[in-house]
């Protein structure tokens, strides 16, 4: 089994691992980029200087653009595909090396609908969409708040918590383990899952990441099979029990379908709430704003989106030769698409480095992608973001940072490992009664 998976690792990190710390000796800007080797804290001075170059840019190891008309145009055009970054730039025996040596079934493989075109894209991504239509969210809105209020309530007045492991994370793993039918008690084993399996999303993972991430997806697909099964003999009312029992997904499917929403369902949830926090703790004056006007929180999620998303990257391969804005990209290339960058771009964002919640088109961003492949849980995601930022700064509204937050050793997903927070005493206005009427969007 570990030779099997070394094979598919050499194939799809180890070569790109290889090619990627070759030109970042060569000091390339790109590849220092992709790897996060340097600039992975704070990414934007390097996407400024390759925006510099112009539009759409032909670098080391594949195509690529920072421009917000560019990547919203390719992420809505059917000329363009999803795949594994950069497989398409590979040598042939090397992409041929890949594709012999099948893995279980995971949140980055097929039949992922995350790797789907259309039309195999659509048949996974319709019955699954009916958890995510405004009157869903809707009805998950309780469950927020009381979950949001539960964990404050529990946090010490006047002491000192992690905010990532202690709250962010526990908001959305607590509404995606409801959804899928998990019990409370297995919650944590998801967040050990998703800590091995999210490195998958970067670009040349190191063989002992990439190896603990396929052991963590073995265990994990054993639990889903039991899970399923269960769901069999007597359903519930939750969005994988409707999967099961419609008959039309395989295991292999549900199992991949249950494991990505597991993984996006997270995600960006809990970075998007650290890096608001973040931007708020460099912004005093514009969370001074938001204390002042409850109303001003969802404005505070848009800029945050926009500011400093959970998703950085994104790639998509062209299906046909494609004229870019006069650059001619041949079938079978892979683009680069960068969200961050995208969210930056001063033809969009005047002044695109300032945190402002003031800003009146901050929902332009591309955070959530655009298109076919557009998240399904952005309206779950940012719901979720509202009440837990309205109701934190609500019961601890003199929270501060206790020392540097330590970010997460990974480009794709942008966030926070942790993040020493003081949390400073109970406002006398946010008695628990209230506190959940405080989180109700407004």
């Amino acid at each position: 089994m570990i030779a099997k998976y070394w094979v598919r690792w050499s194939a799809e990190h180890g070569a790109p691992r290889a090619i990627l710390r070759w030109h970042v000796r060569r000091g390339d800007p790109f590849s220092t980029l992709l790897s996060g080797q340097q600039g992975l804290h704070d990414p934007y001075p390097l996407i400024d200087e390759l925006r510099g170059r112009g539009g759409m840019i032909r670098t080391s190891v594949s195509f690529a653009t920072f421009d917000h008309a560019q990547v919203r145009a390719i992420l809505r055009d059917p000329r363009f595909g999803v795949r594994p970054a950069l497989n398409a730039e590979l040598p042939a025996p090397w992409r041929k090396l890949a594709g012999v040596v099948t893995v279980p079934p995971n949140p980055v493989e097929p039949p992922s609908m995350l790797v789907l075109d259309p039309p195999e894209h659509t048949r996974m991504r319709k019955p699954v969409a009916s958890a995510f239509t405004p009157r869903a969210i809707a009805r998950l809105r309780e469950r927020v708040e009381v979950v949001t209020a539960e964990l404050l309530e529990a946090m010490p007045a006047d002491g000192s918590v992690d905010l990532i492991t202690d709250f962010a994370a526990r908001v959305p793993i607590a509404i995606i383990a409801d959804m899928l039918g998990f019990p409370p008690s297995d919650r944590e084993i998801f967040l050990r899952w998703g800590d091995k399996v999210t490195p998958l999303l970067d670009l040349g993972t190191s063989w002992r990441t990439y190896r603990a991430a396929m052991a963590a997806i073995e265990t994990m697909n054993d639990y889903l099979a039991d899970h399923i099964a269960t769901l069999r003999r007597a359903p519930g009312e939750d969005i994988l029990s409707t999967l099961v029992s419609s008959g039309d997904l395989s295991l292999r499917e549900l199992q991949a379908g249950a494991s990505l929403l597991m993984g996006a369902g997270f995600e960006t949830t809990v970075n998007l709430i650290g890096n608001a926090v973040a931007a708020l703790s460099a912004h005093p004056g514009q969370l001074a704003l938001a204390q002042a006007d409850p109303e001003r929180w969802p404005d505070v999620v848009e800029e945050a989106l926009r500011f400093d998303p959970p998703v950085q990257t994104t790639a998509r391969q062209t299906l046909e030769d494609v004229d870019i804005d006069g650059v001619r990209v041949r079938a079978n290339s892979t683009v680069i698409l960068s969200l961050a960058g995208a969210n930056r771009d001063p033809a969009v964002f005047p002044d695109p480095h300032r945190f402002d919640i003031d800003r009146r088109n901050a929902k332009e961003h591309l955070a959530f992608s655009s298109g076919v492949h557009s998240c399904l849980g952005a309206s779950l995601a940012r719901m979720e973001a509202v009440h837990a930022l309205r109701a934190l700064y609500t019961r601890y509204p003199d929270l501060r940072l206790r020392g540097e937050p330590v970010r997460r050793n990974l480009f794709t997903l942008h966030g926070f490992e942790h993040m020493p927070v003081d949390l400073g005493p109970v406002a006398r206005t946010s008695a628990p009664d209230d506190l959940a009427g405080a989180s109700r969007p407004a």
